[in-house]
C-alpha cells in the first residue's frame, strides 16, 4: 500500500506559531452536493470517496499520491510520485487544477502530508491551502471547502492517541487553517475531524464498548504476510472515516447508515456486524456534535 508519509526536500526547519482559528460559521444544510473533489494521499486513497459516494449519492473525483503534500499537488501535476486520478463512474478523472478551475464542484476536501509537523515546517501547508482554496472559489464562489484531519502512525514515540489529541488545534487549526485564513480570497474552511473518529472508535473498542473490536489495530491494514501496517486503514477504518466525511458534509446524523458497503473496485468491503456499525455511527455522530469547527450545527445530527 502506498506510503503517506511525504519524502522530500528540506526547506524550512522551524515550526510557526500557533495561530488561534476564528470561530465558525454554522452551515446551512445543503439543499444538494453533486460532485466532492478530494485532494491528498493514501490517507484518502480510492475507497473513502467511494464509500462516501454511497452514502450520499454524490458524484466524486480525486487525485492522490504517495505521501504528496499540497505544494506538491499545486506544482507537479502528473510528475508527483504515486500519481493517480480516481472518479465515480458518471465522471472522467481530471487533474485538480482543471476540475477546480471549471464549475461543477460542489465540496472540496483537501489533506496534508503526514507528519503533519515536518509538512508545515518544510512545506509552507498555509500558503498551499489558500492557493488550492482560492482557486476553487473563482469558479465557485460558494464551494465548501474542508481540510481532513488524519493521524500519525500507531507507532508514533509520542503516543498515537495523544498526538491526536494535542494536534488537531496546534497544526490543523492552529497552524494551518488559521494563517491560511489570513488571505482573504479563500473565505472560511472547515474541518473533516477523521483522527478524533478513528481516536474516539479505538478508544470504544480498548474498552470493551464495541462488539467484536478490541483494539486499535484492528481498524488499521495488515500486508499479505500479515504484518501491521502502522498508518493505513482497513476496510472498518475506512468505514469510519466515510463516515465521519458524510455526516460533516451532509449535515446528518449518521447514525442508521446501512454497514456493508463496496470498495471502489467494486468488491464488498469487510464490514462491523449490524451492532458495532451502529455503536460506531454514534461515536462519529457524537465526535462531530461537540467540534463546531465542522461547521455543523449539534441538532442536526440528532
Amino acid at each position: 500500500m502506498a506510503a503517506a508519509f511525504g519524502w522530500h526536500y528540506h526547506r524550512r526547519t522551524k515550526i510557526p506559531p500557533e495561530m488561534t482559528m476564528k470561530p465558525r460559521s454554522v452551515l446551512q444544510a445543503p439543499e444538494r452536493i453533486g460532485s466532492i473533489f478530494h485532494l491528498g494521499h493514501s490517507l484518502v486513497g480510492p475507497d473513502i470517496p467511494h464509500m462516501v459516494a454511497q452514502f450520499g449519492g454524490n458524484s466524486y473525483a480525486s487525485q492522490i499520491g504517495w505521501g504528496t503534500t499540497l505544494q506538491a499537488h499545486w506544482t507537479e501535476g502528473d510528475a508527483l510520485a504515486g500519481y493517480e486520478l480516481y472518479a465515480s463512474g458518471d465522471r472522467d478523472p481530471v487533474p485538480a487544477h482543471q476540475a477546480l478551475s471549471a464549475p461543477g464542484v460542489d465540496v472540496l476536501v483537501m489533506t496534508e502530508m503526514v507528519e503533519i509537523r515536518d509538512a508545515i515546517s518544510w512545506f509552507d501547508s498555509p500558503r498551499w491551502l489558500a492557493e488550492w482554496a482560492a482557486l476553487a472559489r473563482q469558479s465557485n464562489p460558494d464551494i465548501r471547502i474542508y481540510l481532513y484531519e488524519t493521524w500519525n502512525p500507531l507507532d508514533d514515540p509520542d503516543g498515537w492517541l495523544e498526538r491526536i489529541d494535542n494536534d488537531l488545534e496546534a497544526y490543523w487549526q492552529g497552524r494551518i487553517i488559521a494563517p491560511a485564513e489570513t488571505n482573504d480570497r479563500i473565505g472560511e474552511i472547515f474541518v473533516i475531524p477523521g483522527g478524533q473518529a478513528i481516536a474516539a472508535v479505538a478508544r470504544a473498542a480498548e474498552a470493551g464498548e464495541l462488539p467484536g473490536v478490541t483494539s486499535r489495530e484492528e481498524l488499521f491494514a495488515r500486508d499479505e504476510a500479515g504484518n501491521q501496517d502502522m498508518i493505513h486503514l482497513n476496510d472498518l477504518g475506512a468505514y469510519v472515516i466515510a463516515l465521519t466525511h458524510f455526516a460533516v458534509i451532509y449535515q446528518q446524523s449518521p447514525v442508521g447508515l446501512r454497514h456493508q458497503l463496496l470498495r471502489a473496485d467494486g468488491t464488498p468491503a469487510i464490514a462491523f456486524s449490524a451492532e458495532a456499525a451502529m455503536h460506531v455511527q454514534q461515536i462519529v455522530r457524537n465526535v462531530i456534535a461537540r467540534l463546531p469547527q465542522t461547521g455543523v450545527a449539534p441538532e442536526r445530527l440528532s
